[in-house]
């Protein structure tokens, strides 16, 4: 049995006209889904409202007590709940779940080290069982960034490493016959050889062709967690990562990351 694991950027699901091409895309996948979600600009924007301040290290999110409640009521409320409302919308038996939801992604706190992020969770496990459960019944299931530790509660866990740890425990599940296809999906046609030619995708990246290009500088920032991720799903068992566009799901473009 076939799986897609899809994430898509805060990016796309702020933005209208992108997130309802993305979501009428995502709707027409055939066969099972899971969707993972972003949504940091919305929760900036929302702490600036709230007169929170927001704190990046590099493009992280500094996650103190106040800035906590602003990423659980904007990741596990409003986007979430939003994208659920249009996916039901199109068709789509849609549930949105956080980690703590039948302890669907549990995690840790972060311990402070040169940076302390605060309520920052790294994952320990995914509940693959309970996601099947939902999968099998017809649902899919629409996961937002935040984690579950039974000693702190809810955490705010990068979205990339939300769905990569997904994808890798989904592949790795009890009947071991997921064949999973993990996607990243944000607002580039892929990986880019020149950030400011959307024309210039790299159609494949393996881990050889990744070390020349970081050394090169062509990928930096932001792309260097995205890719690490990718490649960590691929070394776990998923069997295909793909980075593209929101409006290309479901079509060849974008980059294939090989082992």
């Amino acid at each position: 049995m076939s799986l897609n694991v899809i994430k898509v950027g805060g990016a796309v699901l702020e933005n209208a006209s992108l997130r309802q091409a993305f979501l009428r895309s995502f709707a027409g996948l055939p066969g099972n889904r899971i969707l993972v979600h972003g949504g940091g600009r919305t929760a900036t924007s929302v702490a600036s409202r709230l007169g929170i301040e927001t704190v990046m290290e590099q493009g992280r999110r500094i996650t103190d007590a106040a800035m906590l409640e602003v990423v659980t009521m904007v990741y596990g409320g409003l986007v979430n709940k939003n994208a659920v409302a249009e996916l039901q919308s199109l068709g789509v038996n849609a549930i949105g779940l956080s980690g703590a939801d039948m302890c669907c992604v549990k995690a840790h706190k972060r311990p402070a080290g040169e940076v302390d992020y605060g309520f920052v969770g790294d994952v320990d496990s995914v509940n693959s069982e309970a996601l099947s459960m939902f999968v099998a019944s017809g649902a899919v299931p629409v996961i937002a960034p935040l984690s579950f530790d039974p000693s702190n509660g809810l955490l705010n866990t990068n979205a990339d490493t939300i769905a990569m740890e997904v994808a890798k425990a989904m592949a790795a599940g009890e009947n071991g016959r997921e064949e999973v296809t993990l996607t990243f999906c944000f607002e580039k046609p892929g990986v880019l050889e020149d950030p400011e030619d959307e024309c210039s995708v790299i159609p494949y990246i393996d881990s050889a062709l990744y070390q020349s290009l970081k050394d090169k500088g062509v990928i930096s920032g932001g792309m260097i967690p995205k890719l690490d991720n990718a490649f960590g799903a691929l070394r776990a068992g998923v069997a295909r990562v793909v980075i593209t566009s929101a409006a290309a799901l479901g079509t060849p473009a974008g980059t294939e990351i090989r082992l």
